[in-house]
This record gives C-alpha cells, sequence and structure tokens, in this order.
C-alpha cells in the first residue's frame, strides 16, 4: 500500500540538465530516456548503468539511473545511484523527492524524513513520520494532504492509524503521570466499556465521579455502560445527572428520552427527545426516538419526526424502521392505503441492504 500511494504521489522528473559529458555517455543516456519512453525500462537501466561506469563523477546520470529503477519499482537498487548522486553534490527537489520515496519504500522512514521535508510533500512525510512514532507531526502532515485529497483512501486509512497511534501515547502518558486521577479512572472505564466488561466499566466511572463529580462527560459514559446492559433505571438516573450538568447538551437530552422511552415513560421521554431536537435540529437518531415515544400518545405528531427520518437517511436499516414504525400509526388511524406504502418501502429498503452489496 505505501508503494502504491509514493509511486501515484510521484512527480515525474523535468528533462535533468546534463553536465559536460563524453559523446558516449550523453548517446547512452539518450537510448536510456528513449528506451524509457517505450516503456523497456530494463533496456533504460542497462542503459543508463553503462553512463553511470564511463562518468562516475556526473550526478546526473546516477540520478537517471535511480529514477528508472524507481519507475521500475525497484526502490532498493534505486538508493545507491541516488544517493551517490547526493554525495557527488547535487541538491534538486527531484533528487530528494525520489531519495524520500526510496528510503521510505525500503523502510527508513527516519532517513527519509529529511528529504520529504525539503519537497514539503504531506502525504508521504505523514506516513513517514507514523512509521518514526511522531504521531502527533504525523496527523498535521496528513491532516493537510487531505485537505487537497479529502477522499484520498489511502490518505484516510493513515490519517486513522496515526490518530489512534497519538491517542495511544496520551492515554499512556496521562496513566504514568496521574495514575489515580478521575481522567485515569474514566480511561479505563471507557477501555473496559469498549471490552464489554460492563461491571469492572461501571466502578472504573463511580471511582471518577467520586472524585469530580461535576466533570462533564463522566455521567454520560457512565450512563451509557448501563443502557448497554439494558439497566434504564440506572442509566435514567445518570444521563439526568449529565443533562442537570450541561443543560444545553443534545445528546444528554437525547440519551435521557431514550432511557425514558425504554421505561415507557412516554411523556417525560418526548419532552426530553424534544428538547434535544431544538439543541440540534435534524438527528436522525432523535427524530427516531421522538416519533417512537410520540405514537402512543400523539399519533399525528409522531408522523412528523418519522417522516423526516425518512427523508434525511433515505434507505438506511433507521429508514426501514422509521417506516414499520409509519406504518403501525396509519394502520392504526385506518389509512390502509398509507399502511401499505409504508410497508412496501419497509420491506424494499430491508431487501436492498440484506444484499451484499458490489
Amino acid at each position: 500500500m505505501i508503494h502504491m500511494l509514493l509511486w501515484a504521489c510521484l512527480i515525474l522528473p523535468p528533462q535533468i540538465q546534463q553536465q559536460s559529458a563524453s559523446p558516449d555517455v550523453e548517446q547512452l543516456v539518450q537510448a536510456g530516456v528513449e528506451a524509457e519512453g517505450r516503456g523497456e525500462m530494463d533496456r533504460a537501466i542497462a542503459s543508463f548503468r553503462k553512463a553511470a561506469d564511463l562518468a562516475p563523477n556526473t550526478p546526473d546520470v546516477f540520478l537517471q539511473l535511480g529514477n528508472a529503477y524507481m519507475k521500475n519499482h525497484d526502490y532498493a537498487a534505486a538508493l545507491a545511484p541516488l544517493k551517490h548522486a547526493s554525495d557527488l553534490g547535487l541538491d534538486t527537489p527531484v533528487l530528494h523527492q525520489l531519495l524520500g520515496y526510496a528510503l521510505l519504500a525500503e523502510g527508513y522512514p527516519a532517513e527519509a524524513i529529511p528529504h520529504l521535508k525539503i519537497i514539503q510533500d504531506d502525504a508521504a512525510l505523514g506516513i513517514a513520520e507514523l512509521q518514526n512514532n511522531q504521531p502527533a507531526e504525523s496527523v498535521t502532515n496528513l491532516q493537510a494532504a487531505l485537505a487537497k485529497s479529502p477522499d484520498d483512501p489511502d490518505l484516510l486509512l493513515y490519517l486513522s492509524r496515526a490518530a489512534t497511534a497519538l491517542s495511544g501515547q496520551s492515554l499512556d502518558r496521562l496513566l504514568a503521570v496521574a495514575p489515580a486521577s478521575a481522567r485515569a479512572h474514566q480511561a479505563a472505564g471507557q477501555t473496559d466499556f469498549e471490552m464489554k466488561l460492563y461491571l469492572d466499566a461501571v466502578q472504573e466511572y463511580q471511582k471518577a465521579i467520586a472524585l469530580r463529580p461535576d466533570l462533564p462527560g463522566l455521567h454520560l459514559e457512565l450512563g451509557q455502560v448501563y443502557a448497554a446492559n439494558s439497566e434504564w433505571a440506572e442509566a435514567e438516573e445518570q444521563f439526568r445527572a449529565e443533562a442537570k450538568l450541561q443543560p444545553g447538551s443534545a445528546e444528554a437530552a437525547y440519551r435521557l428520552g431514550n432511557a425514558l422511552l425504554q421505561e415507557g415513560k412516554m411523556k417525560e421521554a418526548v419532552k426530553e427527545l424534544r428538547l434535544s431536537d431544538a439543541l440540534r435540529p435534524d438527528m436522525p437518531e432523535t427524530l427516531y426516538a421522538l416519533g417512537k415515544a410520540a405514537a402512543l400518545d400523539d399519533p399525528s405528531g409522531a408522523e412528523l419526526p418519522l417522516k423526516r427520518v425518512v427523508e434525511l437517511e433515505k434507505d438506511s436499516p433507521l429508514a426501514a424502521k422509521a417506516y414499520l414504525a409509519l406504518a403501525g400509526i396509519h394502520r392504526r388511524q385506518g389509512k390502509s392505503e398509507l399502511t401499505a406504502e409504508d410497508m412496501k418501502e419497509y420491506k424494499r429498503i430491508q431487501a436492498l441492504t440484506a444484499s451484499p452489496q458490489p
């Protein structure tokens, strides 16, 4: 994958100015360039090697040879002529680019970094820094590269890895300098939660809350642990505490509303979910929960958020669930045609999401 990305980023070098050389050397270089143009890389390399043997002190010849190896994806062989060109005093962006790429491709990120910095290649530099255990610098450069190519899958993958590595470094530092702090217990609770060790996670979050009961986020995260284990009364208590701490948090209002919905407290749930929707409009999960909560007491009031879900989500599984909820409402209202249409859409999306995607 690294090789593919590097080659995709590689800028083909311009015509290289030859220093004064013998006619034989010039003829060999010209033959190599012509063979390269025809895609005959073995013949091109052979010509450049003969030229290098005849002109061992001409850096441009070695640059041509190294570039031919690079085009042939033989990065290991490219290193020697490229380094020799550098030793002879050649100092051009093309040389630094080729050397940086070759070193990185061969697993020498620390040596590649200085060359990649010179040419300001954010993508390759970010990859080299990630491999050199410099995740903070890597994140910065990969983000800069993604600003130019936001949908590049390779860059997205490397940025994800760099962010994960940076997160790991930060967590290790936290546990080293403050192992008994509220934040350390919070981090441990999050790790336990991700591993589905719910009892351990609860204990860690409770320790964190005991140390800093007014710290935003702790009650929310503990509530999510309880919710994952379907302990809805305990989840409600924690979400309510978070909503009190952060009355402007749409997520806290949504979590509390959803817990109340699971407990069958529909009127209270509707109140919290409407607040969440007002704080952060058009969140599909909030709208779906609001529609479900309102369906029993106010079917007409439930239709609007559910219809908005299908507008926003199109053919997603959540849209299918919204159509199913709408079918239930319309069935209770005696609207058979609308019920049939809802069920048709529900089955269509079910079939679509169940089919393997190309």
